[in-house]
């Protein structure tokens, strides 16, 4: 991965757990920071079609052949419809990262599961696939899990993204824009 390589920045909107459905954003980014195209589909609250949806929406743009990598803000879209990023990497055939700030709690995660799902385990497991590593960039620490890149990979497509603060640009754009889907103007923290 090199500067100009094309990155692509996955979050959910804001939701009700009430709401059927959550728009999902995703925003190609050409690093450092010029926006080339904004995608986007609907993932069901809760439910299980989150990677299917993300990988419709990927395999249909015209931006798949140039991305370096797909980012993916956390490891579920809309509460706890799992990304299972190895079936979105095998499916589109580009390294997958997912990127926190913190990092994620596991036992606070499986208790929210047991207590909400009856395939909590299955659910579970696949937020558990992969270790969670920190990786420090000149702006601060995220948290990550990947398939289909090398640490130094993650390390270099972070750096390269990351223009303000911690966040990789394709992530902020694509909560600002989600944010602004739902809200009518984004707000808080991107």
């Amino acid at each position: 991965m090199k500067a100009k390589s094309r990155f692509l920045g996955i979050d959910d909107a804001p939701f009700r757990f009430s709401d059927e459905t959550v728009p999902v954003v995703g925003v190609v980014v050409q690093a450092p920071s010029y926006i080339e195209g904004v995608l986007t589909t609907l993932a069901e609250v809760d439910g299980h079609d989150g990677t299917d949806r993300i990988a419709a929406m990927v395999r249909r743009s015209r931006y798949l052949a140039g991305l370096a990598a797909i980012l993916i803000d956390g490891t579920a879209v809309g509460g706890f419809n799992v990304i299972d990023i190895d079936a979105l990497h095998q499916a589109v055939d580009r390294p997958v990262i997912t990127v926190t700030r913190k990092k994620p709690n596991l036992d606070s995660i499986e208790t929210a599961l047991r207590r909400r799902f009856d395939d909590w385990k299955e659910r579970l497991a696949i937020i558990r696939r992969h270790e969670i590593e920190s990786i420090r960039t000149e702006h601060g620490t995220l948290w990550v899990t990947y398939v289909g890149a090398k640490p130094d990979d993650v390390q270099n497509a972070l750096s390269l993204t990351t223009v303000r603060g911690v966040l990789p640009e394709p992530l902020r754009v694509a909560h600002l824009i989600a944010a602004g889907i739902i809200r009518g103007e984004s707000r808080g923290r991107a």
